[in-house]
């Protein structure tokens, strides 16, 4: 399709603003900028938004899946690329209150004097922040934020994990930041997540980075992942693990209910703040 043709004229159309995508209809365009925004949006909350049928919602999908703008998936439809994750940046701001409100749910969970793992991620970031009454926390991470955030906490001792920083986020990773974390068993791993698969698979972008995590996730009594809605369905190339190893999972919004199942054979707790 050339950039100059019109699609279905009789519901109106616009022009993407940017992507030299061809001339969509308002609520193609809507949907779009909706998933680049969320990242992963079902069927049925869509069709809800645009206040149209399900088939209505599949066949504007269907539209821009094959000129690969978005990509399709069970129940629901996500971003194309799973190579490389957004920027750090636009993470900070992406969904931010979402990303508070699951963290304040997370962090009542956690008693006082406990011993944490924190893991990178603009979401632990945010677990980081709602801990900021707890007392006598020990904290191990490799995420400098995290580090400079609580180590002004009351009574609060941090561990910075040894390693290479990353410049685009101040993350640590590498066989040092391995060998540090394999030293200690923790009350509760607090980790985030850039993809959880309809199957219940955890993914990430970069292989060092899930190597981290999965140290974290072996030495910590309890596991908390703490995960946007954006999260469920969307590409990611490397597996860190599966939900099974979860103990809680803490989102902001009800799962996909093509996963109910996954989660509960995988025994995980499911905590939706509200």
């Amino acid at each position: 399709m050339s950039h100059t043709e019109s699609v279905d004229v009789s519901e109106g159309q616009t022009t993407a603003g940017d992507a030299g995508q061809a001339s969509l209809n308002p609520r193609q365009q809507a949907l779009f900028d909706a998933v680049r925004r969320d990242g992963f949006l079902t069927v049925d909350e869509l069709a809800a938004r645009f206040e149209v049928t399900p088939q209505t919602i599949r066949r504007d999908i269907n539209f821009l899946a094959e000129r690969k703008w978005v990509r399709r998936y069970h129940g629901g439809v996500g971003l194309p690329g799973g190579a490389e994750n957004d920027a750090y940046d636009a993470r900070q701001t992406q969904l931010a209150d979402e990303k508070r409100r699951i963290a304040v749910r997370l962090a009542e969970q956690i008693p006082d004097h406990a011993s944490l793992f924190i893991n990178l991620g603009t979401t632990t970031e945010a677990v980081a922040r709602a801990l900021s009454r707890h007392r006598g926390l020990r904290v191990i991470t490799n995420n400098l934020h995290v580090a400079a955030m609580m180590s002004g906490y009351a009574d609060a001792e941090v561990i910075v994990a040894g390693g290479v920083v990353r410049a685009r986020d101040q993350g640590v990773t590498g066989e040092a930041t391995l060998d540090f974390i394999r030293q200690f068993k923790v009350d509760f791993g607090i980790v985030g997540i850039s993809a959880i698969d309809t199957d219940g698979t955890l993914r990430d972008f970069d292989y060092r980075e899930v190597r981290v995590a999965e140290a974290i996730i072996a030495h910590s009594r309890t596991v908390f992942l703490a995960a946007d809605h954006s999260k469920f369905g969307r590409p990611a190339l490397v597996r860190l693990g599966h939900l099974s190893q979860v103990d809680a999972l803490f989102t902001d919004r009800p799962v996909p209910a093509g996963m109910t199942d996954v989660i509960a054979e995988a025994g995980t707790r499911v905590h939706v703040a509200d």
